[in-house]
């Protein structure tokens, strides 16, 4: 199993989930129960932390499907399927720090 982490938006916060995921980091944002007032300080730091983590993962997602039209799967293959998404995952990191590498 290659994974180590479990990052998910607040409605993925049941205990039934967190059970499934033993063994890994659960960093799932906390979200303000009925009736109980607003987050804590501490809660919405971790909240912070964990968006911004989400939201480097969605947008390689966003280059991957807007700039290089990837919205479908073609099924021609597995090795071939594999192929295109892992060279389109390597344009995308180079689309990604285009600015630092024209810089030097």
């Amino acid at each position: 199993m290659d994974d180590q982490a479990v990052f998910g938006a607040a409605g993925y916060a049941s205990d039934r989930d967190k059970r499934g995921a033993l063994g890994l980091g659960w960093y799932v944002n906390d979200k303000r129960k009925p009736g109980r007032g607003h987050l804590s300080v501490a809660q919405k730091k971790r909240n912070r932390r964990n968006v911004r983590v989400r939201a480097r993962g969605a947008h390689l997602f966003r280059i991957l499907k807007g700039q290089f039209g990837y919205r479908q799967a073609r099924y021609k293959g597995l090795a071939k399927h594999r192929a295109r998404v892992m060279s389109l995952v390597a344009l995308a990191n180079i689309y990604l720090s285009r600015r630092s590498l024209l810089a030097s």
